[in-house]
């Protein structure tokens, strides 16, 4: 019983990974293809008033921050430094 709940766990837990991993790809080719757009719009449109780079900008802020929480925060706050953080703790308390 306790084999299958750990192989359930562990499917759970790469199911999600995937997950996150699926939605950032799809955030970032969305984010490349309208802001593609944006571009050339603003080239073709009005090549001496600039603009295309201020949505770019800004959405480029929240790509970075789904980025920390999809890869970079995994290895700042993820499971392994939980694991290292309890074991201090827990010897610690010896």
């Amino acid at each position: 019983m306790k084999g299958q709940k750990n192989k359930q766990e562990r499917y759970d837990s790469a199911k999600k990974r995937v997950e996150e991993l699926k939605s950032f790809y799809s955030h970032l080719s969305v984010y490349l293809a309208v802001n593609t757009g944006l571009f050339l719009l603003d080239i073709l449109t009005s090549p001496e008033d600039l603009w295309f780079y201020w949505p770019l900008i800004g959405w480029g802020i929240g790509l970075s921050i789904h980025w920390l929480s999809v890869f970079g925060m995994q290895k700042i706050l993820g499971k392994d430094w939980e694991e290292r953080k309890l074991r201090e703790l827990m010897d610690k308390e010896k």
